[in-house]
This record gives structure tokens, C-alpha cells and sequence, in this order.
């Protein structure tokens, strides 16, 4: 649930902390206070984009923060834990809006990305903003709400990855086909261009190897000459190192022989011996090795110039042209196999569409089982909101496919399909006994779409989804007994879930366990929105204005207090 929500410089607002408590949270206020600025900055804070234009004047920018209890709630733990965020006592979500354009978001005080705060946010609140119920109007939300209470996501996880996976050889198919003219017509070209590369074929190492290689052979006579001056200085000279080492070795030995201390010397000298005859040893056999091979020496500059042409013409180094060789090489062996690879690509498209056509079946029998269960739930819900003689029907419909490629298959007939499926879902109502069933978006009168939509809203809410309901005045359009009704199934939801609901009524407001009012006040020349929680005796006068406006007399008062003591 929601604790604490605490907003600074958002467009009226100069700073507001508000403490919110379980079960059913009212916001009255008069119209243009600042109440819906309020579910703005909720929607802000749940992941919906911001523009700069939201900084109240003066400030360098916006700040909204939410402090959540999250306790037991085992999704949001999975999502911190497999974003490494610190896990809290409590979970805060925070939004910063720069004047700048800098939008910075944090959960738990680490930076995140806006698509993850979005994500926590839908997974611990359902926002019911004041003209979102008009979204019941578009026949193509209706098959969301279908889903939403369905519970069979992992059976529209399961299709997507199909259809997903058909769209990309699909459009791999097409591309496949635009290009086979050009290619045909680039084959001779390409099988020059192969012939040349294939004629040098280089290596990925050859160039580094033989610049090693001639830099060794072109300088092989100073290697002979100097190697065979080490040689001689070492071992062969008058006065070579190893002659003269040889005698201090020997003297070593005399010392040693009077005085032990001198063991550790005479022994590095032997030591030393050794590794001059390792040396002497090394020069000797390289220095035999040594030839001057003037034709080697051509045959190698002549295939490093090789290397040289062809990298300046595909690339300008060997890794670039062994990358282009393999590019005209696949390119050359579809030409050459373009029948084939089209045969490939269209048995594997129809081996996914049977795929996406069973994938897409499962979902279609699941929707028939949950349209009748809404069906039955909404009548119900629809009956204690003032509605009795209502009934309410999901149809669920699918098209044969007329188009060539755009189709997937069941029981070898061809379907229409979507991302969703293949089924078209429409809600039907009719409010009045006698009357036929048509379109909600035809016959459904506002207040009527309202009552539809916090029904839906209720058994989607008994389906467990979200610890967290907000309606901005989901009320619209009811009034009287039926206002009465509303708040009721409000009060109701309250009982397993945090509601907080927008109101001008008095019979919802009347029903609330936390009661909070905002008003817009000017200082210093400004206008500023501010809420506060009200007392027992404030709320009760709030109720009476509500009642009877400004005017507020004993009579309005005794008829608040009913209201509120009807709870």
C-alpha cells in the first residue's frame, strides 16, 4: 500500500506530504483545486512521461516521491532482487523532473531506468484516471480486460514468442524475395570479385608473418656477420668470455679451498659458465642456419604485394576482406540456390503458422471459459451499482484469412491473427428488460460506462492483482441512490485492497476511513494547491458542503453525520 506521498513544485503544488492509511482514502476539493494535478503526479510517479512544462514557476525542478509497504509481496522482491537493488523496509519510488529536461528515477535511492520504475509501478498499482473509463468506448481495449481477468498469461507468452518469431521470417522471406532481381544481376560480378580474393586467399596472420619473415632474410647477411662476432667474443676470440671466466672459475677454487666463504661465488661462476656455453651454443647452430636466398626473398615480396592490392581494394586489411569474401559468398550461393532457400523458409513459415494457429486456439478456449465467468460476475456487480436488469455479454469472434501471406493455420483453415491472437473481442450490453444485446460503445449512457467500469474494476480487483486502486472520480455521470451504491462497492474493495478515490459525492464521501481535502489558496500572489487530512468535525462539514454547498446549515450537518455513520 501506498504510506506516504510526498510532491514538490509540480505545477500548483509548492510542496505536499500526505500520509495515507488502509482501506478506503477519499480526496474531495472543490473543482480546480488541484485534485487531478494530484493523480498527475501519482501517474508520474508510477512511470508515465513528463515534460518540463509540469515544473511549477520558479523551481529548477519537480520532485515526487512514494514511500510503499511492499511487505509479502513477492513479485517486487524478484524485480529488485534480479535488478540488484537494495531491498528496504519499505519500498521509495522517486521521480525528478529537470528545468533542464533531465528526468532522473530511483528506487531505494538507486538510479533506474523509467521502463523499470514503470514496471514496479504496474505491479502494485491499478491508476483509474477520470476520462479512463472512456477507454470501454474502443472496441480494442475490451479483449485487454478480457485478459487481465483470465489469469492464462503464460499462454499469451507462449503464443507471442510463435508469432514473433513468424513475423521475423516473414519479413526475412520478403526481403529475401526484393532482392532476388539485384542479385541475379550482381552473380558474374560477385564470381569476378570471389575469383580475385580466392586467387591470393589470404590468411587472417599471413601479412604479420611475412613482414617477420623478409625483415629476417633481407638482413641475413648482418645476421651471419654478427652472429658470428658474438660467436667469437664468446668462445673463439683471444680473451673470449669464456676464457675468461674459465680462469676466475679457477682462482675461485683456490680461494675456496682456504677460505668456504667464497662456495655461493665460485658456484654462480659455474653457473655462470654453463649459461655462456648455452649462448655460445644458440649463436653457433642460428649462425649455420643462415642463407642468403635472393629467390625466397622475391617470392615472399612478391605475395606481401598481393596482400597489399587486394586489401586496398575490398576493405584496406586482410580481416575486412576475408569479411567481404564470406558476405559475396553467401550472396553468390543464394543466387546460385535461390529456389531452394525460398523452399526452406516457406516450409519452416508453415510449420509456424500450425504452431501459432494451436498457440492461438489455447488462448481462444481459455477467453470462452473467462467470458462466461465476466459475464455472470459483471451482471452481478452490475446489480448492486443500480442496474438490475442489465445483462452483459463478451463475444468472442474470428475472421478466415483473405489475404496471401498474412494468415496462420488451424484445423487447415486460414485465421486472421494479431499479436493477441485470433480472436476479435467486443462487449455487448443491454440495461433494460425487453431490450436486445448491442455494442457497449452504442447504447451505454456515461453514467452507465462508469458502473461498467468499476464492476470490471471489482472482479479484476478479486483476482488479486494489485494492492493499490486510484479512481479520479470514477463517479462521473451517477448521482442519488445510485451515487450511494458506488460508494458502497467502493467501500467493499476497500476491505481487501487500499483504495484512493477522487469524489465530489457525498454518499462516497461519506463512506471514507481517511478523508483528505484540497484547497487552493494565493500567497505572496501566487496560487498554491495544498491537501490536509481532516478531523472528525472537519469532515463532517466537508460532507455538508458537499451536500448543500457554501451554505452549510445544521440541517446539511445532521444529514453528514447519517452519512458518515452509515459506514
Amino acid at each position: 500500500m501506498l504510506k506516504a506521498l510526498l510532491v514538490k513544485d509540480y505545477a500548483l503544488i509548492e510542496s505536499i506530504n500526505i500520509e495515507f492509511g488502509k482501506g478506503l482514502n477519499i480526496i474531495t476539493g472543490e473543482t480546480g483545486a488541484g485534485k487531478s494535478i494530484l493523480v498527475d503526479a501519482m501517474s508520474l510517479l508510477l512511470g508515465e512521461r513528463a515534460s518540463t512544462e509540469v515544473i511549477r514557476k520558479g523551481a529548477s525542478k519537480s520532485y515526487v516521491e512514494g514511500i510503499f509497504d511492499i511487505t509479502n509481496n513477492k513479485k517486487i522482491d524478484a524485480l529488485l532482487e534480479e535488478n540488484e537493488i537494495e531491498p528496504l523496509p519499505e519500498l521509495i519510488l522517486r521521480r525528478e523532473i529537470s528545468i533542464k529536461g533531465s528526468n532522473r528515477c530511483f528506487i531505494n535511492d538507486t538510479p533506474v531506468s523509467l521502463a523499470l520504475i514503470k514496471n514496479v509501478g504496474n505491479l502494485m498499482v491499478d491508476l483509474h484516471g477520470q476520462h479512463e473509463h472512456q477507454s470501454l468506448l474502443r472496441n480494442e481495449t475490451h479483449i485487454d480486460f478480457l485478459d487481465e481477468f483470465g489469469k492464462y498469461h503464460d499462454l499469451i507468452d507462449a503464443y507471442k514468442q510463435v508469432y514473433l518469431e513468424l513475423q521475423n521470417l516473414l519479413k526475412e522471406l520478403k526481403v529475401l524475395k526484393e532482392k532476388e532481381a539485384s542479385l541475379k544481376e550482381k552473380k558474374d560480378f560477385y564470381s569476378f570479385q570471389i575469383k580475385e580474393i580466392d586467387s591470393v586467399s589470404p590468411a587472417e596472420d599471413e601479412e604479420e608473418k611475412l613482414v617477420e619473415e623478409l625483415r629476417i632474410l633481407e638482413n641475413s647477411e648482418k645476421l651471419a656477420d654478427t652472429s658470428s662476432s658474438v660467436y667469437g667474443l664468446i668462445y673463439e676470440d683471444e680473451n673470449s668470455v669464456y676464457d675468461s671466466i674459465t680462469k676466475i672459475k679457477i682462482e675461485l677454487d683456490e680461494l675456496n679451498e682456504i677460505d668456504k666463504s667464497f662456495s655461493e661465488s665460485l658456484s654462480e661462476c659455474v653457473n655462470a659458465i654453463a649459461l655462456i656455453n648455452d649462448i655460445a651454443e644458440f649463436v653457433r647452430n642460428y649462425k649455420s642456419k643462415i642463407e642468403v636466398e635472393p629467390i625466397e626473398v622475391n617470392r615472399k615480396r612478391d605475395r606481401l604485394g598481393a596482400i597489399n592490392l587486394i586489401k586496398k581494394k575490398y576493405g584496406g586489411s586482410v580481416h575486412a576482406v576475408i569479411e567481404y569474401r564470406n558476405k559475396i559468398g553467401a550472396e553468390y550461393d543464394l543466387a546460385e540456390n535461390f529456389s531452394a532457400k525460398i523452399n526452406s523458409y516457406e516450409k519452416q513459415i508453415a510449420a509456424l503458422r500450425e504452431q501459432c494457429g494451436k498457440a492461438a486456439d489455447n488462448i481462444s478456449k481459455k477467453r470462452i471459459q473467462a467470458s462466461s465467468l465476466i459475464n455472470k460476475e459483471v451482471k452481478e456487480v452490475l446489480t448492486e451499482l443500480g442496474i438490475p436488469d442489465s445483462n452483459f455479454n463478451v463475444r468472442i469472434t474470428q475472421n478466415n484469412s483473405s489475404s496471401g501471406e498474412d494468415y496462420i493455420t488451424l484445423k487447415e483453415n486460414k485465421y486472421s491473427y494479431s499479436a493477441k491472437g485470433i480472436d476479435e473481442v467486443e462487449f455487448y450490453i443491454s440495461t433494460n428488460v425487453g431490450e436486445d444485446l448491442k455494442p457497449l460503445a452504442k447504447v451505454a449512457s456515461g453514467g452507465e460506462v462508469s458502473r461498467i467500469m468499476l464492476s470490471l474494476k471489482t472482479i479484476l480487483a478479486k483476482n488479486d492483482r494489485f494492492p493499490l486502486l486510484i479512481f479520479d472520480e470514477i463517479d462521473t455521470g451517477v448521482s442519488g441512490r445510485i451515487a450511494q451504491k458506488v460508494g458502497k462497492a467502493l467501500k467493499s474493495l476497500a476491505n481487501f485492497y487500499q483504495v484512493i478515490s477522487i469524489t465530489h459525492l457525498p454518499q462516497i464521501a461519506g463512506l471514507a476511513d481517511h478523508h483528505f481535502i484540497v484547497e487552493k489558496k494565493t500567497n505572496d500572489g501566487r496560487v498554491v494547491s495544498s491537501i490536509k487530512k481532516l478531523t472528525e468535525n472537519e469532515r463532517v462539514k466537508e460532507v455538508a458542503k458537499l451536500m448543500s454547498g457554501e451554505n452549510v446549515t445544521e440541517a446539511s450537518l445532521e444529514g453528514a453525520r447519517e452519512l458518515i455513520n452509515s459506514r
